[in-house]
């Protein structure tokens, strides 16, 4: 199985790690079998912060996929629709264990140059 480095706004990166949301919304997912989310918090921060282990990922409805996670969906329902405005399908990554790393991390570290747009894959 292989893990993917993922860019978060610092807003959501806390709501994970508090346990206030509990999946990591994307109008895409991995082909691959994905055991971990990287988690690089964008600005200001610019690290990698912590990971997420993968329990699960949902794909239907957003309407459907809204009504399953909103509970734990750690954003508002208006910005979850536009998010998903112009897509029939949606997905999910639901968060297992999140590790918080001591020190912050360098993109470097993972064998990445670049902030990915989406995700790209690390071992």
């Amino acid at each position: 199985m292989k893990n993917i480095l993922i860019s978060i706004k610092k807003e959501y990166v806390d709501r994970i790690i508090s346990g206030e949301k509990k999946y990591e919304f994307r109008t895409r997912v991995a082909k691959s079998d994905i055991k971990k989310l990287i988690i690089y918090c964008t600005l200001p921060t610019k690290k990698v912060v912590a990971e997420a282990e993968i329990s699960g990922i949902l794909e239907m409805s957003k309407e459907k996929l809204w009504e399953e996670t909103k509970d734990y969906a750690g954003i508002s329902k208006e910005k979850f629709m536009e998010y998903f405005e112009k897509k029939d399908t949606a997905f999910a990554y639901k968060l297992g264990k999140i590790t918080v790393y001591n020190e912050k991390k360098n993109l470097g570290d993972f064998g990445v140059k670049y902030a990915p747009q989406s995700f790209v894959y690390v071992y």
